[in-house]
């Protein structure tokens, strides 16, 4: 089907970039949060990522121009939703969250409006069911930053049509991502599985005495090339938001193995995220 207008849920850091990709693309874009507040931090982090792209030569002034005036920003779903062609979820990890959402969405969008879940952990069979039209569900997966990162993966469930999956590969495609179809439904995916085992490795390395988290992330990028070590990364990503994926993973296989390491989630008990809050592994509040 040909889309036009494009519904992000949640303005968060991924929903927002999401948002501003969509727009740069030439799709009229709305970003919708229940928070006006969030809302209001988004539109300013992006006119603000604009304005950046534009003196980087990232972007002409014409191009961000043309984008902002294609990009609104709501609280107020019932009216936003009728108008998508394709809604791309980017809420908290969390299923019952989703499944509200994706019920509401069911409700609320046309009937040939394809809906997709940002979730990196969540496979699309788990929320379709409540939207009453499964064959219109799939993940659509970016990776953070998403206005940097190219890869999208798409990830089919058992119901998905084949027209939902061509048609979200070509919006990936006009966004100028590299997307990735992931035929069947599996625990983190593929991108987030071969980082996984790194950063598993990585973790238990530094645990066992072997070399300390700054000279494991020199290796990773001086020996294997990598732009950022795992430990960085983490930082980058979120360590709650590597916690959540590991719990979530090992609430749908039951394997132990698949726990959060026990240096992860003593951190994510103290609060201690990464980038977002100032310290995780490498402290960014006195800029070490």
């Amino acid at each position: 089907m040909d889309i036009e207008n494009l519904l992000v849920i949640g303005s968060g850091a991924m929903g927002s970039q999401i948002g501003l990709v969509g727009a740069l693309a030439g799709y009229d874009t709305t970003i919708r949060d229940v928070s006006t507040t969030a809302l209001d931090k988004a539109r300013d982090a992006l006119s603000e990522q604009l304005e950046r792209n534009i003196e980087k030569n990232r972007t002409t002034r014409e191009d961000a121009d043309a984008a902002w005036q294609r990009l609104r920003f709501s609280a107020d779903l019932e009216a936003v939703a009728p108008e998508a062609d394709l809604v791309i979820e980017a809420a908290t990890e969390n299923l019952d969250t989703k499944r509200m959402i994706f019920a509401d969405l069911g409700r609320l969008t046309r009937s040939e409006a394809i809906l997709a879940t940002n979730s990196s952990s969540i496979g699309a069979s788990q929320v379709a069911a409540a939207t009453g039209r499964p064959e219109k569900v799939c993940n659509m997966h970016f990776f953070n930053p998403a206005l940097v990162m190219k890869c999208v993966e798409v990830v089919r469930h058992a119901a998905t049509s084949q027209d939902t999956i061509d048609t979200v590969l070509e919006v990936a495609r006009v966004m100028g991502k590299s997307p990735v179809l992931i035929n069947r439904e599996i625990p983190g995916f593929v991108a987030n599985r071969l980082m996984g085992a790194i950063r598993d490795e990585a973790l238990r390395l530094r645990a066992d005495g072997i070399a300390s988290f700054e000279d494991i992330d020199t290796a990773a990028k001086s020996a294997l090339g990598h732009p950022m070590g795992p430990f960085e990364l983490m930082d980058l990503v979120g360590l709650d938001v590597s916690y959540q994926i590991r719990q979530s993973t090992f609430e749908e296989t039951g394997d132990p193995a698949d726990l959060p390491h026990p240096d992860l989630a003593a951190m994510y008990e103290r609060g201690d995220y990464g980038r977002k809050t100032g310290k995780g592994w490498y402290d960014y509040e006195t800029g070490a």
